[in-house]
C-alpha cells in the first residue's frame, strides 16, 4: 500500500508549486491574453449590443464567464490573488539566504577570494606598512560603512564593505508588485463606481451602479443647492458648475462648487461633474388667447396644478416637460404637455412647444395658449465613485521607484586593501567585488587606489 502524503510533504509540494518559475510564466502569459480580449471586445456594454454584435449562442457563453466585465470577473480576480501568492512565496524562500548576509554582524573576509579577482590595482610605497596602517584605515573608514584590518607576517589586510541593504532592492520591488495587486483587489471587492441625476433644490442617497445600474445606498446624501451653466457663442456649453452639499445624519458637513475635473471628497468617495440637463420647471407663465372675445390672459401655472381658464373654458393641467420634443419626426425643442377638460367633461391634450407659439392654434379650440415664460430648472448629473484601493496602489507605485532606483544603481561592495613589506618598500594592492554594476566597481577600486597613492 501506497504511503498517505504527511502535512509537512504536503506542505514542500505546494511550496515547490508555488515558486515555480513556469508558474509564473503561466500567469503572466494568461493575464496578457485575457487583456488582449479585454480590448478587443469592448467592456460594460449593453446585452443588447452584445447580442447584435456576436448573437444570442456566443453572448450566452460570453456572458457566463463574464466577458463583457473581465476585470471584476471571479477568475481574473483568482488570476491576480495567484500571482500575489506566487511572488511572496518566491520572495520568502530567498530571502533567508540573503537574510544572512545583511544581517550578520561580524562579516567573514576571505583574502583567497580577492586574489582571484583578475581586475587589481597595485603600487608601490616608500613608507613602511607599520607607516600607512594607519593613515590607510581612516581613509576607508570615511567610504565605507564598515572595516575591519588583519595582520599579516609581512603586513596588513583592510577589508571593508557598504551597502549590504541594497540586496533588499529586489524584495522592495516585489513588495510593491504585491501592493499594486491588492489595491487593484481591494477597489475590485470594495469600491463602486455610479451616476445620480439631482435636481436643483433636491438631495439624494442612492445612486445607480455602472452598467448594472443597480441602486446602491450612500451613508449620506448629496444635495444640490444650485446649479450654473454657461455658454460660448455657439451654444455649446462653456461651464457648467453644481453647488453641493453634503448631509449626514440630517446636518451639513460639507459645502463645495464642483466643475469637470474638480471633485468633492469625502469619506474617500468622490464626486465628479458629469453631465447636466434640462429639469422640469415648477413655474410657467401662460399666454390665454380667447377667440370670442379678442382678449389675451396672462396665468402663472404650477406643474400638476388644475387652474380655471377665463371665459369659463374649462380647466387646465400642465402636467410634463420634454427637453427634447418630436413632433411627426420633426424635432420642435423644448415642450410642455397638458390638457383642457371643458365644464361638459369632455378632454383635450395640448403640447405646447416654446419655440412655436402658435402651435396650439391647430387644436382649433375656443381659445389658443403659448409659453410667453418659465424659469429654467435644471439637474446636475453627478458620477460617484469609491476605490479603497487607490492608497495602496499610491503606495506600491512609490515603491516601485525606490526599489527600482535600488535595484539598478545601488550595489552591495566589498574592497580589500592588501599591504605587504617587500624590501624598503611596501607593496600596496586594491581589489573589490559588487554584486552589480562591476564596471562602476573597477572605477571604484581606482579611485581609492589614486587616494591612496596620494596620501602614501
Amino acid at each position: 500500500m501506497g504511503k498517505k502524503p504527511t502535512s509537512s510533504g504536503l506542505f514542500t509540494e505546494l511550496r515547490i508549486f508555488f515558486i515555480s518559475i513556469k508558474l509564473t510564466v503561466f500567469i503572466l502569459i494568461t493575464l496578457a491574453a485575457t487583456s488582449i480580449i479585454g480590448t478587443l471586445i469592448p467592456q460594460n456594454k449593453s446585452d443588447e449590443s452584445y447580442i447584435h454584435e456576436y448573437g444570442n449562442f456566443l453572448y450566452r457563453i460570453f456572458k457566463a464567464i463574464n466577458i463583457f466585465d473581465m476585470y471584476h470577473s471571479w477568475w481574473f480576480q483568482f488570476l491576480i490573488i495567484l500571482l500575489a501568492v506566487n511572488i511572496i512565496v518566491c520572495s520568502i524562500d530567498r530571502l533567508a539566504a540573503i537574510w544572512k548576509i545583511i544581517f550578520i554582524k561580524i562579516p567573514v573576509f576571505k583574502i583567497s577570494r580577492f586574489h582571484k579577482l583578475k581586475d587589481k590595482e597595485a603600487f608601490s610605497s616608500k613608507r613602511s606598512p607599520d607607516a600607512l596602517i594607519d593613515i590607510y584605515e581612516k581613509l576607508i573608514a570615511r567610504r565605507f560603512a564598515y572595516h575591519t584590518v588583519e595582520k599579516t607576517d609581512n603586513g596588513f589586510c583592510i577589508f571593508a564593505e557598504k551597502g549590504r541593504w541594497t540586496r533588499l532592492g529586489v524584495y522592495i520591488v516585489h513588495s510593491s508588485i504585491v501592493l499594486l495587486l491588492a489595491g487593484s483587489l481591494i477597489g475590485s471587492f470594495l469600491g463602486f463606481e455610479g451616476y445620480v441625476n439631482i435636481p436643483e433644490g433636491s438631495a439624494k442617497n442612492v445612486i445607480f451602479l455602472r452598467n448594472t445600474m443597480v441602486p446602491h445606498e450612500l451613508d449620506f446624501s448629496i444635495q444640490c443647492d444650485d446649479f450654473n451653466v454657461s455658454f460660448y457663442e455657439t451654444g455649446a456649453p462653456k461651464e457648467f458648475r453644481s453647488s453641493l452639499t453634503i448631509i449626514e445624519n440630517g446636518t451639513p458637513v460639507r459645502k463645495k462648487d464642483i466643475i469637470v475635473n474638480d471633485p468633492l471628497r469625502y469619506n474617500g468617495v468622490n464626486i465628479f461633474q458629469s453631465n447636466y440637463g434640462a429639469d422640469t420647471p415648477k413655474e410657467i407663465v401662460l399666454a390665454i388667447f380667447s377667440n370670442s372675445s379678442s382678449m389675451e390672459y396672462k396665468k402663472t401655472v404650477r406643474i400638476g396644478e388644475k387652474i380655471d381658464l377665463p371665459e369659463g373654458m374649462g380647466e387646465l393641467v400642465i402636467n410634463n416637460f420634454m427637453n427634447n420634443y418630436k413632433f411627426k419626426g420633426h424635432a420642435i425643442g423644448q415642450s410642455f404637455f397638458g390638457s383642457i377638460t371643458s365644464d361638459k367633461g369632455e378632454t383635450q391634450n395640448i403640447v405646447l412647444p416654446v419655440q412655436y407659439p402658435q402651435f396650439d392654434k391647430m387644436r382649433r379650440g375656443n381659445a389658443y395658449i403659448s409659453v410667453a415664460d418659465f424659469k429654467h430648472s435644471y439637474y446636475t448629473g453627478l458620477q460617484v465613485t469609491k476605490d479603497p484601493g487607490v492608497p495602496v496602489v499610491y503606495t506600491g507605485f512609490i515603491l516601485m521607484i525606490l526599489g527600482c532606483f535600488v535595484t539598478f544603481f545601488m550595489s552591495h561592495q566589498s574592497i580589500c586593501v592588501e599591504v605587504m613589506k617587500k624590501g624598503k618598500t611596501s607593496s600596496v594592492i586594491v581589489s573589490g567585488i559588487a554584486n552589480k554594476n562591476k564596471p562602476g566597481m573597477r572605477i571604484k577600486v581606482k579611485k581609492i587606489l589614486q587616494q591612496l597613492e596620494k596620501t602614501g
